[in-house]
């Protein structure tokens, strides 16, 4: 139930010249001649000179004061976001997918130094070079773990924290979501944001990002992700990767969910969006026109009520996860599989009772464009403007706007 934006191939056309130069560095180890401070070069032996292998020693200290048993639940939620169970849950889903052997030179890394270090990094938000200060690794070994830990929980964790609800829990969701508002036959709150990135070499004029760039004076580059969320915040459907200057009714377009809303997934029933989306018969919004009628007014404070659902998670989702608030180092082609990661965890916290402290919460800003063509469906436009009848004439409706 989540889609990604296929990656662009690297043609001869587009593929950057720097990427034909640049050199794999490993700085785990190395093959060295000259590493005793006598000057010897080489190992003598019945057969003659033999090179000799050396290891550049790092100091895995911090990562190993978290590892103890005994260190306390404050300091560990602190540092990865999570409490220590809710990690140990996820390094036991994760060992047989994630798991290394040893070799002839060296051991291999454990799985929850594994997991941690993908877990760290995307919580920190910090670079490489810190992270492998930090556990005592190479910076390409990190980033290698990073990239490998974020597959696994898209593969083994993903099918089972990150799924459109079945009919049972359809129901629910929707009973809660006219709890809160009045509106029946809810099943989701939908939103779209923006993650920065730095300037892509290829197709860089796609991903600018026009409306943040006025607003924060500054250039500006993105990929969006559209997620619906149920009533406690908890994601459902993710769409991830498309690039920042498309709108969000684009973007939408191109998700997996509206091609299965095409098909006749949600008849029946409303995912909320805001202003950025069109009214379709399956797609509720609110109204935009100047001049709105005490009706409109009361349906739209009532809708908001549900669009602040998915907007507080995304707010939750970049405090919890900080990687997310920062221009990232990682190639475009990883993203995808990154941010997902980010989603599924976030699920996974949510699901498990995790807080966040509130000063960890950011303020999301999302510049929302009214689409071209907002309304599209008759039957759609006749629905709302009876639920908005009935949410005043039964006393559903807020006030606050009078």
């Amino acid at each position: 139930m989540k889609d990604t934006k296929p990656t662009i191939p690297n043609t001869p056309t587009n593929k950057p010249t720097k990427d034909r130069k640049r050199k794999a560095v490993d700085l785990n180890y190395d093959l060295n001649l000259s590493t005793t401070s006598t000057g010897d070069t080489t190992e003598k032996s019945g057969d003659g000179p033999q090179r000799r292998l050396w290891v550049k020693t790092r100091s895995p200290d911090w990562w190993d004061e978290y590892n103890r048993e005994d260190v306390s639940e404050l300091e560990f939620k602190k540092a990865f976001k999570m409490g220590k169970n809710t990690f140990n849950l996820i390094c036991d889903e994760l060992s047989a997918t994630v798991a290394k052997e040893n070799t002839m030179l060296r051991d291999a890394v454990p799985v929850r130094q594994r997991v941690a270090v993908c877990v760290w990094r995307l919580a920190s938000g910090e670079s490489l070079r810190l992270v492998s200060k930090k556990f005592g690794l190479g910076i390409s070994t990190c980033h290698k773990i990073v990239l490998e830990v974020c597959s696994a929980i898209k593969d083994v964790l993903m099918p089972k924290y990150l799924q459109w609800p079945d009919k049972s829990s359809v129901k629910v969701i929707s009973n809660e979501f006219e709890t809160l508002s009045g509106i029946p036959n809810v099943v989701g709150s939908m939103y779209t944001t923006h993650i920065p990135i730095i300037a892509p070499k290829v197709n860089v004029s796609a991903y600018f990002n026009k409306r943040h760039t006025d607003r924060k004076q500054k250039t500006c580059y993105s990929v969006t992700v559209q997620g619906v969320v149920d009533q406690a915040g908890v994601f459902t459907d993710v769409c991830i990767g498309w690039p920042g200057s498309m709108p969000d009714d684009q973007v939408l377009e191109k998700s997996a969910l509206y091609q299965r809303a095409s098909g006749g997934l949600l008849k029946g029933v409303w995912i909320v969006g805001g202003s950025g989306y069109p009214l379709m018969d399956w797609i509720l919004v609110p109204y935009t026109q100047p001049h709105l009628t005490w009706t409109q007014h009361a349906f739209n404070e009532k809708i908001g009520e549900i669009l602040k659902v998915s907007k507080d998670t995304f707010a939750r989702l970049k405090g919890r996860w900080s990687c997310l608030q920062k221009r990232t180092e990682m190639k475009l082609q990883d993203l995808p599989v990154v941010l997902g990661a980010c989603c599924v965890l976030h699920n996974i916290c949510e699901l498990r009772g995790e807080e966040i402290e509130p000063e960890l919460v950011v303020e999301v800003v999302d510049d929302e464009m009214v689409p071209e063509i907002a309304l599209r469906s008759e039957v759609a436009m006749k629905a709302r403007d009876t639920m908005a009848h009935n949410l005043l004439h039964h006393n559903h409706a807020g006030t606050s706007f009078l």
